[in-house]
């Protein structure tokens, strides 16, 4: 059973950085596409960006081409996602999750990007 622990959120003026992480642990992590997904009440969860196993493919929301980076290193079976010139909209609860992802989400970290 894979488990996921997300963290790194906060609260950030628009325009600023964060970094969020995804600690994965019960499974063969280098063998898992990844994905950040996020979510804000009332709607429905949707996928920000995807890795393939190797970091040779990603892909991002269209909204946030440019701004956002993700990133895996297999050795410490985490994925991040950099996330720069953030704006209000970009406020969310942000999880990560396999490609396809799995029925049990992590807890989420919130991103709060203030105006």
């Amino acid at each position: 059973q894979v488990q996921l622990v997300e963290s790194g959120g906060g609260l950030v003026q628009a325009g600023e950085s964060l970094n969020v992480s995804c600690a994965a642990s019960g499974g063969t992590f280098s063998t898992y596409a990844m994905a950040w997904f996020r979510q804000t009440p009332g709607k429905e969860r949707e996928l920000v960006a995807a890795i393939s196993r190797d970091s040779g493919f990603t892909h991002y929301l269209d909204s946030v081409k440019g701004r956002f980076t993700i990133s895996r290193d297999n050795t410490k079976n985490t994925v991040y996602l950099q996330m720069n010139s953030l704006k209000p909209e970009d406020t969310a609860v942000y999880y990560c999750n396999t490609v396809p992802p799995r029925e049990t989400w992590g807890q989420g970290t919130q991103v709060t990007v203030s105006s």
